[in-house]
């Protein structure tokens, strides 16, 4: 029998079991992109502290990058989460690299014997200043960065617990890139990595 051109054709419903299946399928898919994200791409991560204000504070949530550093090494001015302890994790900002010196002279520092423009705590280091009169970033003897290492430091560096006293980091301890503040909601936003 030959059905007229306005005549829909009606598909008969999938069977329960087909259905059922599906949605198996589908959820199955699903587990398996956020374990494979989760473990291999991207890492959560809460700021506990204050080491790295006025950038960021005690309680925001971050998305961590791990497979930027697969691609690459690190780079100065990128904000990296690493494994402090064998129980703690810390960020920092990577500030001299391997092979580089830093120091730290009259408040600035210094790598390569060259000031180092770290504009993204200048209003801090202005503020502590005017607040205190005291030096935002204390002396810290020159010293060489090994192969395969970065030398890190908070962003508040009056109240920071960072290469000055753990040493250089090594790569094989930094666990990603801080990417993205995701929490509160009211600071998302995409981190800034400045040189």
């Amino acid at each position: 029998m030959d059905l007229d051109e306005n005549t829909e054709e009606v598909k008969p419903a999938p069977a329960p079991k087909s259905e059922v299946w599906e949605w198996t399928k589908a959820i199955l898919i699903a587990v398996v992109l956020v374990v494979v994200i989760r473990v291999f791409i991207f890492k959560p991560f809460i700021v506990d502290g204050p080491s790295m204000q006025p950038n960021f504070f005690t309680g925001e949530r971050l998305i961590v990058s791990e497979w930027v550093y697969h691609l690459r090494k690190p780079h100065r001015g990128e904000v990296v989460v690493f494994h402090a302890t064998k129980d703690k994790d810390y960020i920092k900002r990577v500030i001299a690299l391997p092979g580089e010196t830093v120091a730290i002279a009259s408040g600035k520092v210094l790598v390569n014997g060259k000031p180092l423009d770290e504009s993204y705590i200048a209003d801090a280091v202005k503020r502590y200043k005017e607040e205190t009169g005291g030096v935002y970033n204390t002396d810290f003897p020159e010293q060489k960065v090994p192969e395969g290492s970065v030398f890190v430091l908070g962003d508040n560096r009056v109240d920071s617990k960072d290469s000055r006293i753990i040493g250089p980091v090594e790569y094989s301890k930094i666990i990603g890139r801080a990417d993205i503040v995701f929490w509160p909601l009211n600071k998302l936003t995409i981190v800034n990595h400045k040189e």
